[in-house]
């Protein structure tokens, strides 16, 4: 039996729908993803910690969720992480049937098991057209048709959300062929098609929390990972990226998302919140200085202001359509990074070049 539920943001307006997955209520941050697929890699992703994702195609749940197990190496089979981080999720047409090869449960079952509560029936247009004018907003979801105050949402750029998804002691993996390197990843909410793509190419990843002193291990080159929320709660990574870049061996250095804020940070760089972030499979990026453009998959709402890098940094790639800061690298020293997904999961995989790159560096 169908039951009626409400989404309210925090100016008021209300959304009436039916209610799938955990029936219970939950508040976030509202932010939509305009993807066409790809949403069993988008619930687990932990960049969405703390956030209420709205799906923008309006037919979601139809191929089902592949199996949520574990592999051999220590990382999920098919997700991005172990479990769903998005507080919610809100789509126009929830499908109760699906059909896949890979399907094991329906998406509905899987949200149940999580305790993660969804409402569909809602006009998901109206509800994007109002984040893109008005910017992203709190709101609250609740299984009734009730109006409920969406005040009483938590203050998404407060939390620290990093330290919430960040493992919490060192975990090491081990590359299925011969091992070429050590790499170091700060963890600040990775995706673990990051480490796949390290792991494919024969490094040895040692994940490490957030906030660990990594500057007293024995590696080869640092990757600083994804995560959620705003880099300015993340002193205590920058201050040890800071520490990095200063020393007198130079090592190779790449981030992705929010490790691209944060090495700027470092740099001595500021960053910004977006109006409503990017998150997508689709945004446009050209790599600064030349005439080459790359279709990305992208999932952030803080960005670099690319006028406070310093003398000798420079911005790598840029965003298309609206001209944020996609990337940054160092003149004459072996440190880049990209705003956007190199590892794509979801998404075009045109960028994984990078990661190419980044181990060509270490030799």
């Amino acid at each position: 039996m169908k039951r009626q539920a409400s989404l309210v943001l925090e100016d008021g307006t209300a959304f009436y729908g039916w209610s799938f997955g955990a029936e219970r209520w939950t508040t976030g941050e509202v932010v939509f993803n305009t993807a066409m697929t790809g949403y069993p890699e988008s619930l687990t992703d932990p960049s969405y910690a703390g956030q209420m994702l709205v799906m923008t195609y309006p037919l979601v749940g139809n191929y089902g969720v592949p199996s949520t197990g574990m592999s051999d190496n220590g990382l999920p089979l098919f997700m991005e992480s172990e479990r769903i981080h998005v507080k919610a999720l809100i789509v126009a047409d929830y499908s109760e049937t699906y059909s896949h090869w890979n399907a094991q449960e329906s998406l509905d079952a899987w949200m149940k098991r999580e305790g993660v509560p969804g409402l569909t029936g809602v006009d998901t247009r109206r509800l994007t057209k109002l984040l893109r004018e008005r910017g992203v907003m709190r709101g609250r979801l609740t299984p009734s048709m009730e109006m409920e105050d969406g005040d009483n949402a938590e203050d998404y750029g407060s939390v620290n959300w990093v330290e919430k998804v960040s493992c919490k002691e060192v975990v090491t993996y081990q590359p299925s062929a011969s091992k070429r390197h050590r790499v170091v990843l700060v963890d600040c909410g990775v995706k673990a098609n990051i480490i796949r793509c390290l792991l494919k190419r024969g490094m040895e990843v040692v994940r490490v929390p957030w906030d660990y002193d990594f500057n007293q291990m024995d590696f080869d080159g640092l990757f600083l990972a994804n995560g959620p929320g705003d880099p300015e709660r993340c002193e205590a990574t920058v201050a040890h990226i800071r520490q990095f870049i200063h020393q007198d061996r130079v090592r190779p250095c790449m981030g992705i998302c929010l490790g691209n804020q944060l090495l700027a940070r470092a740099a001595g760089a500021k960053t910004y919140k977006l109006k409503y972030g990017h998150r997508s499979h689709n945004q446009p990026v050209q790599r600064v200085g030349s005439t080459q453009c790359f279709i990305t998959s992208q999932n952030h709402g803080y960005a670099v202001d690319a006028d406070t890098l310093p003398a000798d940094w420079s911005p790598l790639f840029v965003n298309m359509n609206d001209g944020s800061n996609e990337g940054i690298r160092h003149k004459e020293r072996p440190w880049m990074s990209a705003q956007f997904h190199p590892e794509a999961c979801s998404g075009p995989v045109d960028t994984e070049f990078l990661f190419d790159e980044f181990v060509n560096m270490l030799r």
